[in-house]
């Protein structure tokens, strides 16, 4: 189970959408008790008809685009991705629907302290 507690969620997606995506995954990373995934703009071979990927080989999230450094729910999306995949094969052990949900709740919670400002 994720650790959601005491985590600023508004904060996270405001970093992002303020191109601030590094710093965004660092703290993300150190409130999960993970290694900070690398980021990359360019996907790898085999990914064109995506906005982002994560590649558990090298931890890293890759995008499309530089546009994309500010979307966060494609960052966040592939972040879950870089949580699950703490297996010994490496692989993604979180599935899409999974990634989607961290994201979202992200987002919503972003969305409703807007309101409440």
């Amino acid at each position: 189970m994720l650790d959601e507690e005491n985590i600023d969620k508004p904060w996270i997606v405001s970093l992002i959408l303020n191109k601030d995506t590094e710093q965004a995954l660092v703290l993300l990373a150190k409130h999960y008790n993970v290694a900070s995934p690398k980021l990359n703009v360019g996907l790898p071979k085999g990914h064109r008809k995506v906005y982002g990927c994560y590649t558990a080989k090298n931890q890293t999230i890759s995008v499309l685009d530089s546009s994309m450094l500010s979307n966060p729910f494609i960052i966040l999306h592939e972040f879950y991705h870089h949580l699950r995949s703490k297996s010994v094969d490496r692989q993604h052990r979180g599935t899409e629907k999974n990634a989607n949900k961290f994201a979202a709740e992200f987002l919503r919670e972003h969305q409703a302290a807007s309101r409440n400002l």
